[in-house]
Parts: structure tokens; C-alpha cells; sequence
């Protein structure tokens, strides 16, 4: 595997719970690094286009409204097959559908509120760590 770096989000209702501190010690145990971290509140404007490519599906006004109902806490993950395995450490979409014991499961409570993302590939995940950091800080 490559090394690579991906984008991981702790979305509102994760952060709402307060479980930063056990995504960073799944993401460590998995063999990843937090390149980068900060906390954030998206305006409305601002999750529409991160979500942009979602924009024609009927979930996006509910889904840009979400995220940007409350902080969030976006960080940039790198090591090999990173996108994969933070992806595996996430579980499905749904909570309901996830592997016991993946974040998803253990915090999400409906697709929506998931509690997490996670980049989808490499172009995906480019776009969406140049979208929340600039270049100096991922220096």
C-alpha cells in the first residue's frame, strides 16, 4: 500500500457527544497519522460547496443544513491506504448497517447524523483537504 492522506471529519453530532478523543485513538491504533487538525463551524454557503457534488440529490438541503448546524472537527489523516482503511474504521453510511464496534456504529445515529466522513478516493479526498486547509497548514 501507498501512503496517501485523506480527509476525516467529525461531523456536529459526533462532536456534540464529545468523542474526539476516542475517533484519534481508533485512527492511531489503525497506524494513522493526524497530519492536521482544527475545529470549524461551516457557514451554509461553505457546506454547499464542499458538498457540491451532492447538490442535485434530494438529501443535500438537509444535509448542508446539518453540517453546518455546529462545529466540527476536520483532520487531515495520512499513511498507507489511509482513504481505505479510515473508511473501514467509519463503517456504512447507515449506523444501522455498520460493523459492531466501527465509530458509525458505536455513535451514528441515522445516515445523516453518522457522526464521521470520510474522503472516497484520492481525487475526492485532494479536493476536499485543499477545500479545509490551506498549504501552510499542512506544512
Amino acid at each position: 500500500m501507498a501512503s496517501e492522506r485523506t480527509l476525516a471529519i467529525i461531523k456536529p453530532d459526533a462532536v456534540a457527544k464529545g468523542v474526539f478523543g476516542e475517533a484519534v485513538l481508533a485512527i492511531e491504533k489503525a497506524g494513522l497519522k493526524v497530519v492536521a487538525v482544527k475545529r470549524i463551524t461551516l457557514t451554509r454557503r461553505q457546506a454547499e460547496g464542499f458538498y457540491a457534488v451532492h447538490r442535485e440529490r434530494p438529501f443535500y438541503a438537509d444535509l448542508t443544513a446539518f453540517m453546518s448546524s455546529g462545529p466540527s472537527i476536520v483532520m487531515v489523516l495520512e499513511g498507507d491506504g489511509a482513504i481505505g482503511r479510515w473508511r473501514e474504521l467509519l463503517g456504512a453510511t447507515d449506523p444501522a448497517q455498520a460493523a459492531p464496534g466501527t465509530l458509525r456504529q458505536r455513535f451514528g445515529e441515522n445516515i445523516q447524523n453518522n457522526g464521521f466522513h470520510g474522503s472516497d478516493a484520492p481525487d475526492t479526498a485532494a479536493f476536499e483537504i485543499g477545500f479545509m486547509f490551506s498549504g501552510l497548514e499542512l506544512a
